[in-house]
């Protein structure tokens, strides 16, 4: 444990010690980093104890604050000061913060990952999640995007692509095992009609008057295909059935759609074919075993699951009178895939629109007996594109759809990144192209990129002097008070990440890079980190950059943003 969390995980015991209470109330009453830099006058940690355990106790909240602060010692712990109703304000002591950044600067990345175990990812107070803990890899499968494979990705999948992505990142650095999925749609009528409406591009192509099908694929994106197969094979090639078309139309929109996804800098593990469902008698099975179960019904001849047993609003069916297979029945037998090949816990990234569609998930994970597995469902909200401070409204009947190529293309990978995860997952999303486009500080990532580029810009100035190589953890004796805020906002990045690994709040990490990236830059604009007239100042300063420029790294690379040289 870093000196924070030792003193932590002292004032826990001390609460359960001596007030009797519980390990998860004592939680509650953590003391936390205070980051806030209008508030350093109120120490270095902070703690609401006394205000939530005053009412179990039976008494008032100053009073029971001011036991606490005489009673609670801690080597780190220089002072504990009370303010207003009975706030606690712990000042750390400067060897406690030579301590940690000595820790950081031998420890690295390792600084930020949990010692031992983690907790299972999901949010707390969530069905699926139990407060356990694990010590060993975790196998997690994440699925996100999982667009059909009958057009390019829009800039709307942009957004659920980098949530799961990022996600995926964290949960990996921390130490699970994570499997990133990509759920290809390509079964069902979807799959035919993208076919019939390729032929009738092709025709077209060699002058027959043939309209794309009314329920089909109007977007020009076929007519591309259909010039490229006109030229491979000729005008012959007409007279296919729809079902050969069907087959080049998903393979080249697949192959489109996983070189823009490797522009944006997303690679999956899984590409997982929902045809092999139908294919293998996944689906067929996962059917029979909920018919065993007393799950399914049938009912105007076709085959029900009852999903309102669970939480939903209605019945679903899962096999039509015809006999077709409807999604829901492929999702069934997805899920237990999932579970079959390994993955202890399971998370979705979905469009808002699915709202319904998770009662159903969790429905069907309780019905096939897997509703102990973690399952949580992401869901963001809608992306909008500003230009020239309007919204440009899109919409598919006029053909004003914005490619997620288009964008990264535009405004490049990392601010396309970036961007897409700077707002809440639950919260709308404007994607402003004209601030995307600037290179100055107005624009996040450039500001962020340019406070990395400058610590090395500073450490490059370094080695001219002799005297400032090999910086050593013992130039950490150096750092004062106004640099111990620094530290702290390095320090912090252990805790948020182990947040996003539970709370899946991705957004946080964007906000945070931008934060450390200010705190620097006011920094550097009041210190001289190099005084030769003063060595070990400088050093100790230099250390500090070392720290900073480190952190950066950590998080660009969890970001999936390029760490550039030089601006």
């Amino acid at each position: 444990m870093n000196p924070i969390e030792q003193i932590q995980k002292a004032f826990s015991d001390y609460l359960i010690k001596t007030f009797s209470i519980d390990a998860k109330t004592a939680q509650h009453c953590t003391p936390i980093l205070n980051i806030d830099e209008q508030k350093q006058d109120f120490g270095d940690l902070n703690s609401n104890a006394a205000l939530i355990l005053n009412k179990a106790l039976k008494m008032p909240p100053r009073t029971l604050a001011e036991q606490i602060s005489k009673e609670f010692t801690h080597p780190n712990v220089e002072k504990i000061e009370i303010a207003g109703p009975g706030f606690l304000n712990f000042y750390l002591t400067k060897e406690c913060f030579v301590a940690l950044a000595q820790q950081l600067f031998e420890q690295e990345e390792s600084f930020f990952k949990d010692d031992a175990r983690l907790r299972l990812s999901g949010p707390s107070g969530s069905a699926s999640y139990d407060g356990r803990l694990k010590s060993d890899v975790y196998p997690i499968s994440i699925e996100f995007v999982s667009a059909n494979p009958t057009g390019p990705l829009h800039f709307g999948h942009g957004r659920g692509a980098i949530i799961g992505d990022v996600l995926g990142n964290v949960l990996n650095f921390l130490g699970n095992k994570v499997t990133k999925e990509f759920y290809v749609n390509d079964a069902g009528r979807q799959i035919l009609k993208l076919g019939e409406s390729l032929k009738a591009r092709c025709e077209q192509i060699v002058g027959i008057e043939s309209p794309v099908p009314e329920d089909g694929y109007q977007g020009e994106y076929l007519l591309d295909i259909a010039r490229a197969v006109i030229a491979e094979h000729g005008d012959g090639i007409i007279n296919k059935p729809a079902e050969f078309f069907a087959t080049i139309a998903k393979k080249q929109l697949m192959d489109q759609q996983k070189e823009t996804l490797d522009k944006y800098g997303i690679h999956f593990d899984v590409w997982f074919s929902e045809k092999t469902l139908h294919d293998t008698g996944a689906i067929e099975d996962a059917l029979n075993y909920l018919q065993n179960a007393g799950y399914l019904y049938e009912k105007d001849e076709a085959l029900w699951f009852k999903s309102t047993e669970f939480g939903d609003d209605k019945d679903r069916v899962v096999k039509k009178s015809t006999g077709e297979l409807t999604y829901v029945a492929a999702d069934i037998a997805y899920m237990r895939n999932k579970i079959a090949r390994g993955a202890q816990e399971m998370i979705m990234i979905l469009g808002h629109d699915h709202h319904s569609y998770v009662t159903r998930l969790m429905g069907i994970a309780q019905a096939l007996g897997i509703g102990h597995y973690p399952f949580n469902v992401i869901l963001y909200q809608l992306v909008k594109i500003k230009e020239d401070g309007e919204l440009v409204r899109m919409s598919k009947r006029a053909g004003r759809i914005v490619d997620l190529r288009d964008v990264i293309e535009t405004v490049g990978p990392d601010v396309a990144r970036f961007f897409y995860l700077h707002r809440k997952a639950d919260a709308q999303l404007e994607f402003d192209l004209d601030l995307a486009l600037k290179h100055t500080e107005e624009n996040p990532v450039y500001y962020v990129q340019y406070a990395y580029v400058r610590t090395k810009s500073i450490l490059d100035r370094a080695v001219e002097h002799s005297e400032l190589h090999h910086i050593d953890v013992e130039d950490a004796i150096q750092l004062n008070h106004e640099e111990q805020f620094l530290l702290k906002k390095i320090v912090c990045l252990k805790e948020l990440l182990a947040d996003v690994a539970t709370q899946h709040q991705t957004h946080v990490l964007t906000y945070y890079v931008h934060e450390l990236a200010q705190a620097f830059s006011k920094y550097y604009g009041k210190n001289r980190v190099i005084e030769m007239n003063n060595i070990p100042k400088s050093r100790g300063r230099l250390l500090l950059v070392q720290l900073v420029r480190s952190t950066l790294d950590t998080s660009f690379r969890l970001l999936g943003i390029s760490r550039p040289d030089r601006m």
